[in-house]
């Protein structure tokens, strides 16, 4: 879902969010989990999909758009503070988290 936040809703869809979360943690993604993961988020009503316009460089076909919905926003919000309230922690441990 933050890959998704991060490009919008007119740029996220299934390769460009597997090339970004690729891009920010230098790990290789495979698109068929981002695929199988954005499924799931959309069956939890975290995001919501649509097609897009017809591209010329995928033969015709339309990307299907990713949303993050208020319910996924709040989800990823929540984690996010976690996580930091987590790592506030450990700072002595494993220095700097920027």
């Amino acid at each position: 879902m933050l890959a998704a936040l991060r490009l919008g809703s007119e740029e996220a869809y299934t390769v460009s969010i597997a090339d970004d979360i690729g891009e920010k943690t230098a790990r290789h993604v495979r698109r068929a989990n981002v695929f199988t993961t954005l499924q799931r988020l959309e069956a939890k009503g975290l995001i919501s999909t649509r097609l897009g316009d017809p591209r010329p460089e995928r033969g015709g076909r339309p990307r299907r758009l990713v949303t993050v919905e208020a319910a996924g926003v709040a989800a990823a919000r929540a984690t996010t503070g976690a996580i930091h309230a987590m790592l506030g922690e450990l700072e002595d441990v494993i220095g700097d988290i920027k």
